[in-house]
């Protein structure tokens, strides 16, 4: 999923550095509080897609004395990152500003500026948005809604993405809604309260994205899929009597560690049962590519 990760995240980048230049551009001529909160947004969203694609970088780094699991919760700790900044520099700021347009209103003379730039924006943010989701739905259970394989993927790069970019248009069509019944009522409220609606929604899109990034950090077991598959393995095994219920890490979206303990046959021998546990070891890796990390104990008391 890297590769695909990397897409989705580059053309989020090229869409909201294109995006913020013009939101900034029409926030200048027009002095609207709205436009200048989503091009601080979009500003932000430019920096994270560059951390996110750090992440990713970082997370291929060998495993080493240091970190004998590899690197990959990198990705994990940078989407961390990313929904920190959502917070603190695109809500917060969001907020702050409409705040302070509430507290001296201005009308906007002419939006076309305005108009212009969000029908661009949401082009753009529409595209990424699909990139985004075409990358992410490779890898979901076709039957399984969108946000209920974002809660269980373990791709935070994508859906790190997705739910950035999903915030996004939601706060273009905020924007453009303030703008218009701004100049259409000729109150300037409607403006300042749009930048605010804009900095709640990011706040709550940023909660939600820390709370599965912050999971992930943690250790998160592998999805069910994978479970099922690893009891497939240990069923068929006819050396196998009984086990445990495997435990098993994520350590990056492609990389699990697996404990695995198990009551071989009663009357194995030690050559026979060593046999077992390395073959056991090799098909669940060749099997399960995503674990790439075995470890199998064994209850028994084993004779020569």
């Amino acid at each position: 999923m890297a590769g695909g990760s990397k897409i989705a995240i580059y053309g989020a980048i090229g869409a909201n550095t294109l995006i913020a230049i013009s939101k900034f551009t029409a926030a200048f001529f027009t002095g609207s509080s709205a436009m200048l909160a989503e091009g601080i947004h979009s500003l932000v969203d430019t920096g994270n897609g560059l951390l996110l694609l750090l992440g990713i970088k970082r997370s291929k780094q060998e495993p080493d004395k240091m970190h004998p699991f590899g690197y990959g919760k990198e990705v994990y700790f940078w989407s961390f990152v990313v929904s920190i900044l959502i917070f603190a520099l695109g809500g917060g700021f969001a907020i702050y500003e409409g705040i302070h347009a509430l507290q001296d209103p201005h009308v906007i003379v002419d939006p076309t500026w305005n108009y212009v730039v969000l029908g661009v924006a949401i082009i753009f943010e529409g595209t990424a948005l699909y990139l985004a989701l075409k990358t992410f739905n490779k890898s979901r259970a076709k039957k399984t809604n969108i946000i209920s394989s974002i809660v269980k993927s373990k791709d935070a790069a994508t859906f790190a993405v997705i739910i950035e970019d999903t915030a996004a248009l939601a706060g273009l069509l905020v924007a453009m809604l303030g703008i218009f019944l701004s100049q259409q009522l000729q109150n300037p409220y409607f403006d300042g309260a749009s930048s605010i609606l804009i900095g709640l929604i990011l706040l709550i899109v940023a909660t939600f994205l820390a709370r599965e990034s912050k999971g992930l950090l943690l250790g998160e077991s592998a999805s069910p899929d994978v479970m099922v598959s690893l009891e497939k393995i240990l069923k068929r095994n006819i050396n196998i009597k009984d086990w445990a219920v495997p435990q098993t890490m994520h350590f990056g979206p492609e990389s699990i560690f697996a404990v695995i303990e198990i009551e071989l046959a009663d009357d194995i021998k030690l050559l026979q049962a060593e046999q077992t546990m390395e073959s056991l070891r090799l098909e669940i890796k060749n099997k399960i590519p995503q674990i790439n990390q075995v470890v199998i104990q064994t209850t028994n008391e084993i004779k020569e």
